[in-house]
């Protein structure tokens, strides 16, 4: 079933000083428009971390960039999308390394220098050949412009319907800093790492220990808390490169702060946008828990409630249904008072001292219908734990896209 692309929903990025990307059309994937080999490149050593997929399944990638970072001295991530590279033994592991190999060769760099990323369809091998020239193709296309960055952005896409990027910047003394990331993710979403595909740069200079921390901390609460359908892929990895091209010392003390809080923005908005584009959505589900005894039983709420098909159906259907709310939340296996329990959709109370109250029912689900977000705040108790979660939606259009993805 061929995929309908959305307009982009977030204004595009520049690439971080001291970066080139590229994507093109190898031939992985059938539709002659989609890019499926991606190439990320830094003009100098970066400094790399990885956050992974926690599934026992992993794919090759995964075991080969896990071995790897944090570390210093990256030049580039070389991505193939349509094909997982996942649960295809030592082959898939030569093949990942072939990948990192002739990425290297074509840049000029050493092949302990590259990292891989893979996403598609799970347990066939990669034709590399095709892939192969693909790479070649993607080294000669690079550049340090937007359109690369969408091109790049748009090759790791999969049933994505557009490529997710965001960018900011901040000064830190004499020097300006940015920090732009990338993803895909539309389905196959319930990490318990990152999600999916990430890709994070920045010309930052940073230690190894502190890009890893921070990068490790902001997929906690940012892609640790987005789920379209709590299945936790074979191939779920984040990577942040930092080539230090702003100069300077590393950061530290506020700057390394005001670091953190941009990259945990970056991460955030790219989450939403990767429920905003779950397969076949119409509607992004945000949840917010309060009142829980830690923010891990308050993560356990929420995604209970996010991953409930009948929560995610009255979404849809524009029901303000609240009994699949409150009990959503009352099976998470979290405990709390549910005379505690307060509910509200989209501002509107709907339930509170464990009982229903009046409410208008007819305007709370115009205001679900007329709006791509909603809203679901649960308050628990007056504990100290809280979280905002990403959903979507469960529509017909994903049992399809689902149902005719291998075959």
């Amino acid at each position: 079933m061929p995929i309908a692309e959305t307009p982009l929903q977030l204004p595009v990025p520049n690439l971080p000083a001291g970066f080139r990307a590229a994507g093109v059309h190898a031939g992985l994937k059938r539709n002659p428009t989609r890019e499926d080999v991606s190439l990320f490149v830094s003009t100098q050593p970066a400094t790399a971390a990885g956050v992974y997929t926690t599934n026992l399944v992993h794919a090759a990638p995964v075991a080969f960039d896990r071995a790897r970072t944090p570390g210093e001295g990256f030049r580039a991530i070389v991505v193939n999308s349509g094909n997982a590279n996942a649960c295809t033994g030592e082959r898939g592991m030569a093949d990942t390394e072939a990948m990192a190999a002739a990425a290297a060769e074509q840049l000029g760099v050493l092949p302990t220098e590259v990292l891989v990323l893979s996403t598609g369809i799970i347990g066939e091998f990669l034709p590399m050949p095709t892939l192969l020239a693909g790479i070649g193709e993607a080294a000669a296309a690079l550049g340090d412009d937007q359109a690369a960055l969408i091109a790049a952005a748009r090759g790791m896409m999969t049933t994505d319907t557009r490529p997710k990027l965001f960018g900011r910047t901040f000064s830190a003394g004499d020097r300006t800093i940015s920090v732009t990331g990338v993803a895909k993710g539309a389905a196959m979403v319930g990490p318990r790492m990152a999600t999916m595909l990430g890709i994070v740069m920045t010309d930052a200079p940073l230690a190894v220990a502190d890009a890893q921390r921070l990068l490790a901390a902001a997929c906690e609460e940012t892609f640790n808390c987005v789920s379209v359908d709590g299945h936790t892929s074979t191939n779920d990895t984040v990577l942040l490169l930092a080539n230090a091209a702003a100069g300077g010392e590393c950061l530290s003390g506020p700057d390394l702060e005001e670091f953190g809080r941009l990259l945990h923005e970056t991460c955030q908005m790219l989450a939403r946008e990767i429920a905003d584009d779950g397969e076949g959505a119409t509607h992004v589900i945000r949840i917010e828990v309060s009142g829980a005894g830690s923010r891990d039983e308050a993560r356990q709420i929420a995604r209970a409630v996010a991953d409930s098909p009948l929560v995610k159906t009255a979404v849809h259907g524009a029901d303000p249904n609240w009994g699949r709310i409150v009990s959503a939340a009352g099976y998470a296996g979290v405990a709390f008072e549910a005379e505690r329990l307060t509910l509200h959709v989209n501002g509107t109370l709907l339930f509170t001292a464990g009982a229903p109250v009046t409410f208008d029912a007819t305007a709370v689900s115009a205001s679900i219908r007329e709006n791509r977000e909603t809203e679901i705040r649960l308050e628990v108790g007056d504990g100290q734990g809280a979280v905002r979660f990403y959903s979507s939606d469960l529509t017909a259009e994903y049992v399809h896209l689902n149902a005719d993805y291998h075959t």
